[in-house]
């Protein structure tokens, strides 16, 4: 959805999948490797401020603590920072992991359940949406309508 929503607000979009596979042609998920990528997506995302453009930093971040230190480093305004949420059932997840094909993610269901496992809510302000009730384009719209 992000790639619909970028052209909507003029932001780049920063992928920690596409990161991951630029710095770790086999990535682990490991706490580490996931804090580097993590740590190299808020660097970019710090210059593109500074040169005034809008970013979409496309990532889990499923952890209260590190959304908590992406705040903290990117040390934006609270109206400059939007957490966008997606949602669907879990057996939409499970069918878009098995049918993921020319994919940066080499996510699986083993990734999915441990992140689920991890995952917790978020509880600051937050754009929710449920990719299941409309296309991406249309959600990517959506979400571009309640950041204006």
């Amino acid at each position: 959805m992000s790639k619909d929503l970028a052209p909507l607000i003029n932001a780049v979009i920063l992928s920690s999948d596409k990161i991951r596979k630029e710095l770790f042609p086999k990535p682990i998920y490991s706490k580490q490797e996931v804090k580097l990528i993590y740590d190299v997506m808020i660097l970019i995302a710090k210059y593109l401020h500074r040169a005034g453009l809008n970013c979409i930093i496309d990532a889990t971040f499923n952890k209260m603590r590190s959304r908590a230190e992406l705040k903290n480093k990117l040390m934006l305004q609270k109206k400059e920072l939007h957490i966008v949420e997606c949602i669907c059932p879990e057996d939409t997840v499970v069918s878009r992991l098995r049918g993921r094909k020319n994919d940066y993610s080499d996510a699986d269901l083993r990734i999915y359940k441990r992140m689920k496992k991890n995952y917790d809510p978020i509880l600051e302000d937050h754009i929710t949406i449920d990719t299941c009730q409309s296309s991406p384009k249309a959600n990517a719209v959506k979400i571009a309508d309640q950041l204006k």
